[in-house]
């Protein structure tokens, strides 16, 4: 163990090094006399020096400035450097390292809008060229830094749903078909509350987002959870379900507004994910709180796994909102608008809602085929092209032709046996063919046609004759019907095109009379009479004077 120097000794020292700079050869004598005293190394003075006195740390001036180079190339190249790497990152944050970035710089150079730069070989080096990256904010993670988040939440319940799908850290359920196991879910963006189901897919599709679109705003079957209603609003990711002609199809005739927030890397350095963090907050915690359980009990099929989801959903939604001093679930019928919430259709009208366009040419024999299948449609419909609506969840086929939708239509029967005779019954199309055709066999044209001479013919004689008696024609009486205007601000607005100039530019005392006559009848022609009659004395009256 190294001898112990008194304390005074050490402070009278310290007081004696005072009396010269930080760097002054006459300290390291000083230092060495005392240690000479009392029998000890230079080290151990200078050891037992720093326990008890602190010292500041003598720096150069220079400190932080390159000797090699000048500081302003030296902060052109660590621009350079980091925008090489910026340029050069993935998806994955991986990018060219310092020593690449001074590899291409020394042997090909860095072309900018001005010149070609190239650096001399030897010149940088890579630990002075990472400090001077971390020091002057140069850095990867530096340039990496995002804006700052700007927070927004609707003002009632039901106004924004955020909407979206996360694959489960579940992996142990045996999924048929090559399907997996997602975790879909809704946020109410008000209040907090939290919808979701587990799903088997393939992917995030848009049947399986639309059938679970249905539950989340359907009346549940789960005691104690009375959210739903249809939002005005879906927020949700660019998935393949978002870009479905059929998903957007169906929340336009349920009047929701669909948005998605900017693709990633579309919007500089920002997250664009963050913009429904609700949601993914939503799904962070069911991975968190709820999935972890399952180490100590294992579901054993997805209704058992939903059932107890639901059990979580309600421990979930009574917890505290964010902001109000409630639950998220209260917090949902507090805020609901005035007029309530807007209730969803039944199963069997939401199934017609979805349903698949196509374009086919139906045959002569009023069939079409569909996967290899043959569907009798309605005569009419023989020969002529119709939108068949392929039932996505019912399998039912139904028909739009001329504006109409008529179904279902079923499978056709197949061919009469033979020597039997069926007369289908004739359709519009073809009675109106037949009439034409009767018509056609009864009609026929002067002979002036074929001679070119419009004097010729019987028709003349006829006349000449007085045989042909001439239809006299005649007004016949018009029963004057009451017109009125259906409210005031049509009658005003004919006011003023009668006037050719907007009402605002009459004087009060004119616009104080057009109120009048519009308060007593709104009758167009009570109206338009008073008003020439008005005009025209002010203009009159305006000329005398």
């Amino acid at each position: 163990m190294a001898k112990t120097i008194p304390t005074e000794q050490l402070i009278l020292l310290h007081n004696k090094m005072l009396a010269f700079s930080p760097r002054h050869p006459e300290r390291k004598n000083l230092i060495c006399s005392v240690a000479e005293g009392f029998g000890v190394s230079e080290s151990t003075i200078r050891r037992q020096l720093r326990e008890h006195i602190h010292f500041s740390g003598g720096t150069r001036i220079d400190k932080n400035i390159p000797r090699a180079i000048s500081k302003t190339d030296m902060l052109l190249y660590c621009q350079l450097i980091a925008a090489l790497k910026i340029r050069t990152s993935n998806k994955k944050n991986k990018h060219l390292s310092t020593q690449a970035c001074i590899h291409i710089l020394e042997e090909h150079g860095v072309e900018t809008e001005n010149n070609l730069i190239k650096v001399c070989p030897g010149t940088l080096k890579k630990a002075t060229i990472n400090r001077y990256l971390k020091k002057w904010g140069y850095d990867f993670a530096s340039m990496k830094i995002e804006p700052t988040v700007v927070h927004f939440e609707a003002e009632n319940s039901n106004d924004c749903w955020q909407f979206d799908f996360t694959p489960s850290d579940f992996k142990q359920f045996s999924a048929p078909d090559g399907k997996k196991l997602f975790i879909v879910n809704v946020t109410d963006d008000k209040s907090g509350t939290v919808y979701f189901e587990y799903v088997l897919a393939h992917g995030e599709d848009a049947l399986t987002a639309l059938r679970f679109l249905f539950n989340a705003m359907a009346l549940k079957k789960i005691s104690g959870m009375p959210f739903q209603g249809i939002p005005k609003m879906i927020y949700t990711d660019n998935g393949p379900f978002a870009k479905s002609a059929l998903f957007k199809r169906v929340l336009a005739a349920l009047g929701i507004e669909l948005k998605t927030h900017v693709p990633r890397g579309k919007d500089g350095r920002r997250t664009t994910a963050r913009a429904k963090g609700k949601t993914e907050r939503t799904n962070r915690s069911a991975k968190e709180m709820f999935e972890p359980l399952f180490h100590l009990h294992e579901p054993t099929s997805l209704d058992q796994l939903n059932e107890w989801a639901a059990n979580y959903l309600k421990q979930s939604n009574e917890m505290s909102h964010r902001s109000e001093d409630c639950g998220r679930l209260e917090a949902w019928k507090r805020f609901l608008p005035q007029e309530g919430y807007r209730k969803m259709c039944s199963w069997e009208k939401f199934c017609q809602i979805v349903r698949e366009p196509e374009s086919r040419q139906v045959g002569s024999d009023a069939c079409v085929s569909v996967d290899g299948i043959l569907y009798q449609l309605s005569s009419d419909m023989a020969g002529l092209e119709v939108i068949l609506l392929h039932g996505v969840f019912d399998n039912e086929l139904h028909v739009e032709f001329d504006g109409d939708i008529s179904g279902p239509f079923y499978p056709f029967k197949g061919p009469i046996p033979l020597h039997t005779y069926r007369t289908p019954p004739k359709s519009h199309r073809e009675k109106q063919a037949d009439e034409i055709a009767d018509l056609a066999k009864n009609i026929s044209v002067p002979l002036s046609v074929m001679t070119g001479n419009s004097a010729d013919g019987v028709v003349k004689q006829l006349k000449n004759a007085h045989a042909i008696e001439h239809e006299v024609k005649s007004i016949p009486f018009e029963e004057k019907l009451i017109v009125q205007f259906q409210n005031r601000f049509e009658a005003k607005q004919a006011i003023s095109h009668y006037l050719n100039r907007p009402l605002a530019t009459l004087s009060p005392a004119q616009l104080d009379y057009v109120d009048q006559i519009v308060g007593e009848s709104l009758e167009k022609e009570t109206v338009m009479t008073k008003v020439r009659q008005y005009f025209t004395l002010a203009l009159c009256q305006l000329g005398e004077k």
